[in-house]
């Protein structure tokens, strides 16, 4: 059997084990400790945001920003439909309620049209949403400028979702920087990675002082332990940190590395007609965390049967997010949709993307797709 080629896989440079080991050294082995502030100055400092807050995941930076938000039970939080459901789950975490929005053709994001219906519909009702998050699903950035206007206009504050977006930008800024919060992923299959862990980003003091307070089982600055609020234990390690200290060195070298393989991919297979690829907002520079494509509904060959086909020679791929809307969990909650996202699950895969890939791991991947469009 041929060596296992992943989906996303980490990809550590050189620097990473410095820190660890002088961390070691120093005894900084419980949580907290010098790498953690220094991480966040460097991702402050990359998505020129004033403020980060490292937190153990992007689960828990999401839910951190909605509590900031003031998100209520009851209240109503509307979400991209066309992503991971880590980025519902927080809303349910404090018994709000999820409104569901559909993907466009243009970013595979949330489309600002039904956005704007969905916010419509809702006031009529007498129910005015409390916040937007919208998602920059796989690296791709949302429209933002556009859902940005549509969230001033009705007064709701935006969290972008950038999980799987760190240093994909649009118009030269940031994604995660353009809303009110920004929240990042540092799992282990994300572009960079401190195995596991996440941040919160924000132009605002305040918002970030409460994270950090919050994150930190809401502990006073007092002598003894004394807690006026509910906290939660969300804090990233001095070790963790110190691994994204030495990805952040790295950085753009990844996302160079990352787009390289996309563009082999689409070069390779373009001649395929009955396949496209994820595309690339207007004005915006992904960062291709995954290279997505899509088949057309008359293609001789089916996303499971290429998923099959990659399976038996060792090589790893993944269907495109089941839309939240029909997830078991979400099926009763409200939806504004065209059918795209659902389009997209049906005839979509994501190929094996990761920084570390061998030109020949690339063409194993390419053949067997090749070989699915050759009879």
């Amino acid at each position: 059997m041929k060596e296992r080629i992943w989906l996303s896989p980490p990809h550590m440079g050189h620097n990473e084990i410095l820190y660890i080991k002088e961390a070691f050294e120093k005894n900084w082995i419980a949580p907290a400790g010098p790498n953690i502030k220094l991480f966040e100055d460097s991702i402050s400092n990359f998505t020129q945001v004033e403020h980060a807050v490292a937190v153990n995941s992007g689960t828990s930076a999401l839910h951190l920003a909605l509590i900031l938000l003031n998100i209520k039970p009851g209240d109503e939080v509307i979400c991209s439909s066309f992503t991971f459901i880590a980025s519902a789950n927080p809303i349910l975490y404090l018994k709000a309620r999820p409104v569901f929005v559909d993907s466009d053709q243009q970013s595979w994001n949330m489309d600002p049209d039904l956005l704007e219906e969905a916010i419509e519909d809702k006031v009529k009702n007498g129910v005015k949403p409390k916040a937007i998050i919208v998602v920059h699903s796989y690296g791709n950035a949302a429209r933002i400028t556009e859902i940005l206007s549509i969230a001033k206009k009705h007064q709701i504050p935006v969290v972008e979702d950038a999980a799987q977006a760190f240093g994909s930008t649009y118009q030269k800024k940031m994604l995660g920087s353009f809303g009110t919060i920004g929240v990042y992923s540092f799992n282990g299959n994300k572009i960079i990675t401190t195995s596991s862990g996440g941040a919160l980003v924000t132009n605002n003091k305040d918002l970030a002082a409460k994270a950090t307070y919050l994150s930190n089982q809401a502990r006073n600055e007092t002598e003894h332990f004394t807690h006026s609020d509910i906290g939660y234990n969300y804090r990233m390690s001095n070790i963790l940190a110190g691994i994204g200290l030495g990805q952040m060195k790295i950085v753009y070298e990844r996302i160079k590395q990352r787009r390289q393989v996309f563009e082999y991919y689409r070069e390779a297979l373009h001649d395929i007609p009955a396949i496209s690829f994820i595309p690339e907002t207007d004005d915006s520079v992904s960062n291709r965390w995954l290279t997505c494509i899509a088949l057309t509904p008359n293609a001789p060959t089916t996303p499971t049967e290429i998923k099959e086909s990659l399976e038996k020679q060792n090589i790893e791929s993944r269907y495109l997010w089941k839309p939240l809307h029909l997830q078991p969990i979400y099926q009763s909650a409200p939806f504004y949709g065209s059918g795209f996202s659902e389009k997209l699950f049906k005839t979509g895969l994501a190929l094996p993307s990761g920084s570390n890939l061998k030109m020949n791991e690339l063409d194993r991947v390419i053949d067997v797709i090749r070989d699915k469009f050759s009879h």
